[in-house]
């Protein structure tokens, strides 16, 4: 129990800091749970059957191999996971009547991102320990949310846009350049120093995500500022 606790706190506490940055129009609670569920459950189911797909189609045997490497960041893992959260928030959130200003894109996307983070880290964590399991908590289920941020800021923009097909997939494409960055430095890994290269792009993904959620509280039709 304590490990399953060390694994889901840090996806609770990132979920709470968004939530409070929601300042005008909150969410109804239990769409937000539906969200974290759909991701922690549908969102894995799918990210497992695509990878199985890939490993058919595209077998990734070669660990000492940057280009399949770069391969199996980019296109088998990153966008395989970030596609299986972006059809949730596509198909399930944007086109709730809840779904009422550009920063639901970001909490929504959050969410389900966060669902995944959870059931993903419960099973690194279970296998890794405690040491894993605080690793993880200021590496991999940041990095999530980060994705989750990037790509609900433009899928929050799509739901007012007339440009939606292009605003969403520019969300997709985010996320998964990120993810791809993130992991692409960890899996070659057996090259000294290089791993540095996935905090760097962590540290730019919260950076910029920092942006996105000032951005959206600030053009929020909510936001009193806006009707003076």
């Amino acid at each position: 129990m304590k490990l399953i606790a060390l694994a889901i706190i840090p996806v609770f506490l990132i979920i709470l800091y968004i939530y409070y940055k929601d300042k005008y129009d909150k969410e109804p609670k239990r769409l937000l749970l539906f969200s974290f569920l759909l991701g922690a459950i549908v969102s894995i189911i799918v990210t497992i059957i695509l990878y199985y797909g890939f490993d058919i189609i595209l077998p990734l045997r070669d660990e000492f191999s940057v280009p399949q490497q770069f391969v199996k960041a980019f296109l088998v893992v990153g966008l395989t996971e970030e596609f299986s959260k972006y059809i949730i928030v596509r198909f399930y959130n944007q086109p709730k009547k809840a779904f009422d200003e550009p920063f639901d894109g970001i909490m929504y996307a959050v969410m389900v991102s966060m669902g995944f983070a959870a059931t993903e880290n419960v099973m690194y964590v279970l296998e890794g320990g405690y040491v894993t399991g605080i690793l993880r908590a200021f590496t991999a289920v940041p990095a999530h949310a980060t994705f989750g941020i990037l790509m609900g800021y433009f899928m929050g923009k799509a739901k007012f846009s007339k440009n939606r097909i292009l605003l969403n997939l520019l969300g997709l494409l985010l996320a998964i350049t990120f993810h791809g960055f993130y992991d692409f430095f960890l899996f070659i890994d057996f090259i000294p120093g290089i791993w540095i290269g996935a905090f760097i792009s962590l540290i730019i993904g919260i950076m910029l995500s920092h942006k996105a959620i000032k951005k959206h509280q600030e053009d929020s039709h909510f936001n009193p500022n806006n009707n003076l």
